[in-house]
């Protein structure tokens, strides 16, 4: 028989989540900074980086939702993305006191880490 999460769990349980995101996207961004540094990469492929690393970060976090939750995985790996996409937002916001870049490109983050978030999911 599955075992259920506790109800006072789940909050835990996602910000554990949303810090192994935190976690693989510094880690991420830190390989990305060398290969900048070692093959001088131009700007589409650091904006590909960081796309790839906005999705592998919130796959890695909702895999690992999905895994402890065991119950509607796709929908708890949506929240850590969507979480994930709303802390950066606040974070960005907090720091440069302004919303950067255009709504486009929110658009696009937003919907990266949510896909990715969903689909580590589902994969779980």
């Amino acid at each position: 028989m599955e075992k259920r999460v506790s109800k006072n769990a789940k909050p835990m349980l996602m910000i554990k989540a949303l810090l192994l995101a935190y976690a693989t996207t510094g880690i991420l961004l830190l390989i990305l900074a060398f290969l900048l540094y070692k093959m001088g990469l131009g700007e589409s492929q650091i904006n590909i980086g960081i796309m790839v690393t906005y999705i592998v970060s919130c796959l890695f976090g909702g895999f690992y939702m999905g895994k402890k939750i065991k119950v509607r995985r796709f929908a708890w790996g949506m929240g850590v993305g969507t979480g994930y996409a709303v802390l950066l937002m606040a974070v960005t916001f907090l720091t440069v006191h302004q919303i950067s870049g255009d709504f486009k490109e929110m658009l696009m983050m937003f919907f990266l880490c949510f896909f990715g978030g969903t689909l580590g999911g589902i994969l779980a």
